[in-house]
């Protein structure tokens, strides 16, 4: 771990957080995801986390590693038909990771296009453009599981549409 890394997140906090998604911007991402769920049966879960814990960086975890822990502790994968996308944002390292559940397109969408949708959020955030890029990444999501729709028919929402912050 870098000691550039490790200052990165002891002063990224929940400040940030809210000063890059204030609580407006918080229901416009949630209207964001409420929309895309109209477009196809699966379930899609935003999740902010300003930083890692010292003990996290110490053991020199990822973004993607920590996505999936988030992924497991948000129950994203605890839908009737495995439908969940869970969009993670690592505020201190501007990492954005997608995991799906295998339930989603069976399979079919390539890793290429998910991360295409985190480097289009990516360049939104370069420029400052936090709310935006990731409604951006949420329509791209939207796209994609509606081009490679999951094969169960739509049902109830399963998931809140209200971004996590952790």
């Amino acid at each position: 771990m870098s000691l550039q890394r490790f200052w990165r997140h002891l002063i990224t906090t929940r400040g940030s957080v809210r000063r890059h998604f204030p609580a407006a911007s918080l229901q416009r991402i949630e209207r964001a995801i409420k929309t895309c769920e109209e477009r196809h049966a699966g379930e899609v879960r935003f999740a902010i986390e300003p930083a890692l814990h010292p003990v996290q960086l110490r053991r020199n975890l990822g973004s993607r590693d920590r996505a999936i822990e988030v992924f497991s502790q948000l129950r994203v994968w605890d839908t009737e038909h495995n439908n969940g996308v869970l969009i993670y944002l690592l505020l201190a390292d501007r990492a954005v990771e997608l995991v799906a559940d295998r339930g989603v397109a069976g399979g079919r969408v390539a890793e290429g296009e998910w991360e295409a949708v985190g480097a289009l959020m990516q360049k939104y955030f370069r420029e400052g453009a936090f709310e935006d890029g990731v409604v951006a990444g949420i329509d791209a999501v939207a796209d994609l599981l509606a081009r490679y729709p999951p094969g169960a028919p739509r049902l109830a929402n399963e998931l809140p549409d209200a971004p996590a912050i952790l």
